[in-house]
C-alpha cells in the first residue's frame, strides 16, 4: 500500500495546529506540516506500524506518533486514511467521542 487520503477531519486539524503554531514562527508551522506529510508517507508505506489503542476506542483506528502529536489513520479500500491529528497531551477518550 502507498497510498493515502486526508479525511476532512485530519486536514481541519492541520489548519488549526498550522494556525497555532505560526502565531510564534511560521518556519516552525512549516517544518512541523512537512513532518507531518512525511509522516503520512510513511505510514501509507507500512500501515501496520500503527498502534491500536482498544483501551480509548472501538473504532478500527491506528496511532502513530509524530513528535508530540498523535496521526490517526484507518486502512479503507485500499487507501489510507487520516482521520485526525492531535496533540498527545489532550485528552484522548474525550477527542475520540467527539470525532469518531
Amino acid at each position: 500500500m502507498s497510498g493515502y487520503v486526508l479525511g476532512e477531519g485530519a486536514d481541519g486539524d492541520l489548519d488549526a495546529i498550522w494556525e497555532y503554531i505560526s502565531q510564534d514562527s511560521v518556519d516552525a508551522a512549516e517544518r512541523w506540516v512537512d513532518s507531518m506529510f512525511e509522516a503520512f508517507a510513511t505510514v501509507a508505506a507500512s500501515p501496520g506500524i500503527g498502534h491500536r489503542r482498544k483501551d480509548l476506542t472501538t473504532y478500527p483506528v491506528l496511532f502513530w506518533p509524530v513528535g508530540n502529536y498523535l496521526v490517526i489513520y484507518r486502512e479503507q479500500a485500499g487507501l489510507v486514511e487520516m482521520v485526525a491529528v492531535v496533540h498527545g497531551a489532550r485528552d484522548m477518550p474525550s477527542f475520540l467521542s467527539k470525532r469518531m
